[in-house]
């Protein structure tokens, strides 16, 4: 909480400069939040023991539990804004988190030192998923890296990238920050200020979609913005790993020989192409370079899970709306900052199908489920079962606890695959913002952020008696 509290400096030194008036919330936000994590460090400063396993669940919650909470309290001191508290919490989780749904209106009239928050909160949050993804949740023993190591061939069936975690993480980070660096540049180059240039890369590499204006990227009605925005999309739907591996070794083998990069390709383009079909025989009526230049944004931007848009995709005709939230099940790849069940385990899910139909046909057949041209362990099969039957179970329970709290289908459906893939954007109430719906819903759909966030069982092992017995 502490090291936490430093990272609303920027923000602070911003409503200086310009006076927007938000000073002394985020002041006193700083204060608020550095003196809380001091008050809670002091009892156990002199505590030193070996981290254990449950430990380390715990520590991933609260991560983004404590954080998303604390990062609430800006959004609650801001006079400007006149946010509740479930308001400011969800906002606040919904950046961390990098779902990049709001409960904000009026987005282009905040004060600038609130705009950069809220953007800051996903970048920072992007960078806690890659770490989490790639060099903690391994340890743990959950999460899609697991798979990904599985059905790898070579380096990347270690464990980590490096041999130390510390240097895996700062591995990392370079890449998330040179990504983020190139994002901003290229921005700038196409014609965004620089602020926004900076704003939006903070939200296009953590694959969250909040903006500095109503209209999303669609504000600066420039195509070359939407084609670097649909680039830097669609990497940071990748892999971590990869372009770890690529960097390294200067080579784009990585990307070629991995399987899940490739269907990760094959799902995006074939969304595009159907997207473009879509409207351009239907709303576009033949215009082929203006259906194109729309939908392969949005097939990009919801199926990465990232929540950007430059028109009401909600409108579209036909089945293309729900074609788009389907794909934000799918998501991007693991160890991505990307949400949704991820790529690797919905190859896995096709494979283990496929498998089931030819048993039918030669029962006695020994058939291997192999990636990368070897074979997968049953035990890694049967633990993405297990994850696709818990996700399914975890997104009925919402769905029905949403539409008790007075949420017609179409909403409560949306909203949940919303917040549970990290996606942002929905139908029906939800489509321009999440403002309207009952404080209790917003309570519920943080919930749903933080299990997808943290791949559902990082989060619903701390709810079994088992995790909690000496």
């Amino acid at each position: 909480m502490s090291i936490f509290s430093l990272a609303l400096l920027p923000p602070l030194l911003i409503a200086h400069w310009t006076g927007d008036g938000a000073s002394s919330a985020f002041a006193t936000a700083i204060a608020v939040i550095f003196f809380a994590g001091i008050v809670l460090w002091l009892p156990v400063r002199n505590v030193n023991r070996d981290m254990k396993l449950r430990d380390g669940f715990i520590v991933v919650v609260l991560f983004w539990v404590v954080l998303g909470t604390s990062g609430a309290i800006p959004f609650l001191l801001v006079e400007h804004l006149n946010m509740s508290l479930a308001d400011a919490v969800f906002e606040s989780l919904s950046g961390l988190t990098t779902t990049g749904a709001t409960v904000i209106t009026g987005i282009d009239d905040l004060p600038p030192s609130i705009l950069f928050y809220r953007q800051l909160l996903q970048w920072l949050g992007g960078m806690g998923i890659i770490v989490l993804a790639v060099a903690i949740l391994p340890i743990l023993g959950v999460g899609g890296m697991q798979l990904y190591r599985a059905e790898t061939p070579g380096p990347m069936k270690d464990a980590k990238l490096t041999p130390r975690i510390t240097e895996t993480a700062k591995a990392l980070w370079y890449i998330y920050l040179g990504l983020t660096v190139a994002c901003a540049t290229a921005y700038f180059v196409a014609g965004m200020n620089l602020f926004d240039a900076i704003s939006h890369s903070f939200s296009t590499v953590a694959i969250g979609g909040f903006s500095t204006h109503d209209l999303s990227l669609g504000y600066f009605e420039n195509p070359l913005v939407e084609t670097i925005a649909i680039v830097f999309m669609f990497l940071a739907g990748i892999n971590f790993s990869l372009h770890f591996l690529a960097w390294r070794d200067r080579d784009f083998k990585p990307y070629l020989f991995d399987s899940e990069f490739k269907l990760y390709a094959l799902i995006t383009l074939g969304v595009c192409i159907t997207c473009t079909i879509g409207l351009a025989i239907t709303i576009y009526d033949g215009d082929w370079l203006n259906a194109m230049r729309l939908g392969v944004f949005q097939a990009v931007s919801i199926g990465t899970t990232t929540g950007f848009t430059t028109t009401e995709f909600q409108s579209w005709p036909g089945f293309l709306p729900v074609l788009l939230v389907f794909a934000s099940f799918v998501g991007a790849c693991a160890g991505s900052t990307g949400g949704g069940i991820k790529v690797v385990r919905i190859l896995l899910l096709y494979k283990q199908g496929r498998r089931e139909i030819h048993r039918l046909i030669h029962p006695n057949a020994i058939i291997t489920i192999k990636m990368g041209g070897r074979p997968v362990d049953d035990r890694v099969v049967d633990a993405v079962w297990g994850f696709f039957a818990t996700y399914v179970a975890v997104f009925a329970l919402l769905l029905l606890s949403a539409m008790a709290t007075g949420l017609d289908q179409v909403t409560a459906f949306s909203a949940i695959a919303a917040c549970l893939n990290n996606v942002g954007p929905g139908l029906g109430d939800v489509t321009a913002n999440y403002s309207s719906i009952p404080d209790t819903t917003k309570y519920i759909l943080c919930l749903a952020m933080i299990l997808g966030r943290l791949e559902i069982f990082t989060l619903l092992v701390l709810l079994t008696p088992a995790f909690w017995r000496s």
